[in-house]
């Protein structure tokens, strides 16, 4: 596989293991502010962003930050438990760190990790709330994946 390939590659797989996950609806790329984040169809959302890659001698890695999230519900119920609150964030904050860390494994030790699709290192993960238009909760997931670079000059 050549780099610009394994570029297509990398995002391509990780795309389509995001979409598989039964917690997450939409999988989008780039800037994520050129997302309608308004539109209630596309959630739960997980979102792609390349922050940059390295190229090694045998090897390319891919510095990424995935966001999985989904929009938080406010119940019109009076507040009975102030731990939960009358939201439902614990639970989309519960099901969205599942969709990453399902995500994680996979590179880690899974499938993807056989097919050299793998994380280098320690991942983290942090999450949040209300950072765009609409109430959404969810996690960004920073990590390196490694790929096999084949371009060889001789």
């Amino acid at each position: 596989m050549s780099v610009m390939n394994g570029f297509y590659r990398v995002t391509q797989v990780i795309k389509d293991t995001l979409q598989a996950d039964e917690n997450c609806n939409t999988v989008t790329y780039g800037d994520i502010t050129q997302i309608d984040l308004d539109k209630q169809t596309i959630f739960p959302l997980s979102h792609l962003i390349l922050n940059g890659a390295t190229s090694g001698e045998n090897t390319m890695t891919f510095n990424f930050s995935v966001l999985v999230m989904d929009i938080v519900d406010v119940s019109k119920a009076e507040v009975t438990d102030p731990f939960v609150g009358n939201d439902n964030e614990q639970d989309v904050l519960n099901t969205q760190l599942s969709v990453a860390n399902k995500l994680i494994q996979k590179l880690r030790i899974g499938s993807l990790y056989s097919d050299k699709y793998q994380v280098v290192g320690d991942v983290t993960l942090e999450p949040f709330r209300d950072r765009f238009e609409n109430q959404i909760a969810g996690w960004t997931a920073t990590f390196d994946v490694i790929i096999e670079n084949d371009v060889h000059i001789c």
